[in-house]
């Protein structure tokens, strides 16, 4: 098997330094190959890094450490594609963002990155029976029009909105805020293992990243990278939720709310999404353009 040197270089050092790919490109400037990257003084990894000398020190010791493995076959053989910003698979929308993930780890079926058309599903952790009973009229219709639905495998409606695409046949993307050996939260363990095996769950985490609340954020804008459209339930404002919708109106994605009663304050968010502009969802056929299915 021919290894590819440089891929293995890069997860070498993403492992040790997880971080976007705007952070490297410096680095990446000066030496293209990181053939140079292992020999590489604390003092000019600070400077390419843009790091302080004590941190340059650390990872330049942890560098010398972990140089070797063969990652891309380690990873292999736990079933994990790792997917860096060079690969085939990359999605060309996340290059749009201002700090794309440098390597995308992937369990499941990463042709499903492939898709033309994905539509974010994303609301409260915290979601009622109303995000549920509004995904059963949202959900269907886009997946008979072959969208695959992305969501964040959190508790509350990304679950739900996993579950409504898994339950009427579609494939869904889940994009984790952790690294693929943590299953967060657990009580969507049994969710992961489908979906990490029928469908996708990536990350920008190497595998050992357990939860961090500052995680969670930087996941928001793969959602909305990933997806054409955005679809809100129900969120409270301020929320994380509404942190995705700005990552989706600042990359001029089509962003939709679903209606609800004035006096929830979980449809306070949505609302207020619609009074500033935002197309309001009332079933998944207004979302592709048509009608309300009990208008037609």
């Amino acid at each position: 098997m021919i290894i590819d040197r440089f891929e293995d270089r890069l997860l070498a050092l993403h492992y040790t330094f997880p971080a976007p790919l705007n952070r490297f490109r410096r680095l990446l400037a000066a030496d293209p190959d990181l053939q140079a990257l292992p020999d590489m003084r604390p003092a000019e990894l600070a400077f390419l890094l843009d790091l302080d000398t004590d941190k340059a020190a650390l990872l330049h010791k942890k560098l010398s450490r972990r140089a070797d493995p063969p990652y891309t076959e380690v990873y292999a053989a736990s079933s994990i594609t790792p997917i860096l910003y060079t690969h085939e698979l990359y999605p060309h929308s996340l290059t749009q963002l201002i700090d794309p993930p440098a390597v995308l780890y992937a369990a499941g079926d990463p042709s499903l990155l492939r898709a033309d058309n994905k539509a974010a599903i994303i609301g409260s952790r915290k979601a009622t029976a109303y995000s549920r009973q509004a995904m059963e009229k949202i959900i269907p219709p886009l997946v008979a029009n072959d969208y695959v639905i992305v969501s964040g495998l959190a508790k509350g409606a990304d679950a739900m909105a996993h579950e409504t695409a898994i339950r009427h046949g579609g494939k869904t993307i889940g994009v984790l805020g952790t690294g693929l050996s943590h299953r967060y939260p657990k009580q969507n363990s049994g969710l992961y293992e489908v979906m990490g095996r029928d469908h996708l769950l990536i990350t920008e985490y190497p595998p050992y990243a357990g939860p961090q609340k500052w995680q969670f954020p930087m996941r928001n804008r793969i959602i909305s990278g990933l997806s054409g459209i955005v679809i809100v339930t129900e969120a409270a404002r301020p929320s994380g939720t509404l942190s995705t919708i700005d990552h989706a109106l600042e990359h001029g994605k089509d962003v939709h709310a679903v209606p609800g009663p004035i006096n929830s304050p979980l449809s306070a968010g949505p609302n207020r999404l619609i009074l500033e502009g935002a197309a309001p969802a009332l079933d998944g056929y207004t979302i592709l353009g048509g009608l309300p299915q009990d208008m037609e």
